[in-house]
């Protein structure tokens, strides 16, 4: 682990928020020496973001604890781009009021976790659409264009997986590195923003936008990004087996969320501690070192900590009472745990490991093969048995006597 001087660096390196960093040495000398403002960007193309971006939004946490100032930048104007990252096809185009609906509805979650004020610390969130709408294409090209090749804009990896697989990359989204590239340059003119981060794979479009504010303006900007994150299961995260973990109460209820993370995997349980939470490190090596059924309790903290943080500390003292009510004294009813399950359907193992009915799909398999499970009184003879469902249509899953869940259609 390098040794840092500046507070932001060290907690950024020591809950293993850093991936790479464009001149590491340089941000942690001018984190020493002045308030730094820093931001992330982020697409509104839904009414929630999911547990998916929440390393990036804690990025932004770690700034402001660090006494630096965070800005959340909401891509309203690079959305009706489109970022071809990780894409394989052209995104769906939103129009302006289903954005605008969006950006309010996300900032919900922002003012959850970051402290909004007027102090010099205090979070911003701008709508990059502010200053992209009002650019003239002439003015772009003349401006901007001249520092972008072609030879490079198709090496990067978003370009080249897509042309590669022979699928098409339209002229729109070919210019969404320009657009972000740009937003860099804006935000260091007007807010003296010296520092993007991101997740792994912004990589090439944070160098850029680097590059761009040295050509444009002489100025010496940095960028830091997190490690690509998925489970130990090799899952993304983000995803359940009833479809993406949302922020937002009104696209998953509390109780959901607090159980997504109760169900984490045993070899996660550290490092999702010292991504998403509080707790104190040494707290955290004892927690992680619990075995057998023990590391339940760090389960259960983790749950707890992330739930209180993204929708508040009465949510997450509910959940946990309708977990210990449910789990340990078999309640029924309205008490029970609700898995949602897409139009794709589910199998019937994941949905008990998803549940936290058992530890991993080998052990949900002999449970089945045990006849101790069944959907609406009937058993389960196959493992691998599909559950589909229409939406609204609901079945109870039981396992045993005391473990029910209802399994709602959407």
């Amino acid at each position: 682990m390098q040794e840092y001087k500046s507070e932001l660096m060290r907690l950024l390196e020591e809950r293993g928020h850093i991936h790479q960093a464009t001149d590491a040495e340089g941000l942690d000398k001018l984190a020493c020496e002045k308030i730094i403002t820093a931001y992330v960007g982020f697409d509104p193309t839904a009414s929630s973001l999911h547990v998916g971006n929440l390393a990036s939004i804690m990025l932004l946490k770690r700034v402001q604890q660090a006494g630096h100032r965070p800005i959340v930048i909401m891509g309203g104007g690079t959305a009706k781009v489109g970022d071809p990252s990780g894409r394989d096809e052209t995104r769906q185009m939103l129009t302006e009021q289903t954005l605008s609906e969006n950006i309010a509805s996300i900032r919900t979650s922002f003012e959850q976790i970051l402290r909004f004020d007027d102090s010099e610390t205090g979070a911003l969130l701008i709508d990059n659409d502010k200053w992209l709408s009002e650019l003239g294409y002439i003015e772009l090209l003349r401006d901007v264009g001249p520092h972008f090749t072609i030879n490079r804009m198709l090496a990067f990896d978003s370009v080249k997986t897509r042309l590669e697989r022979e699928q098409p990359l339209t002229f729109l989204e070919f210019n969404y590195m320009i657009m972000q590239a740009y937003d860099f340059v804006k935000l260091a003119r007007d807010h003296d923003c010296r520092l993007q981060l991101g997740g792994s794979d912004q990589w090439g479009n944070i160098v850029n936008g680097i590059e761009l504010a040295r050509r444009l303006d002489g100025r010496e900007l940095f960028g830091v990004t997190a490690p690509l994150l998925t489970r130990a299961d090799g899952q993304k995260m983000g995803k359940s087996v009833s479809g993406a973990v949302w922020l937002n109460e009104d696209r998953l209820p509390a109780y959901d969320f607090w159980q997504y993370w109760r169900n984490t995997d045993d070899r996660d349980v550290g490092r999702f501690l010292r991504l998403f939470t509080d707790v104190s490190l040494e707290e955290i090596r004892r927690l992680e070192a619990l075995e057998g059924s023990e590391i339940n309790e760090a389960k259960v903290v983790l749950a707890n900590e992330v739930t209180t943080l993204v929708r508040g500390k009465a949510a997450a003292d509910a959940a946990e009472r309708t977990a210990t009510e449910t789990f340990a004294a078999g309640g029924s009813g309205a008490d029970l745990p609700t898995l949602h399950i897409s139009r794709e359907g589910a199998r019937v193992n994941a949905v008990l490991t998803e549940l936290g009915f058992s530890a991993s799909n080998g052990e949900a398999k002999r449970k089945i093969s045990e006849g101790a499970v069944k959907l609406d009184g009937e058993v389960v003879s196959e493992a691998g048995q599909l559950i589909e469902l229409s939406p609204g249509e609901q079945i109870k899953l039981s396992l045993g006597k005391k473990k029910h869940a209802v399994l709602r259609g959407v």
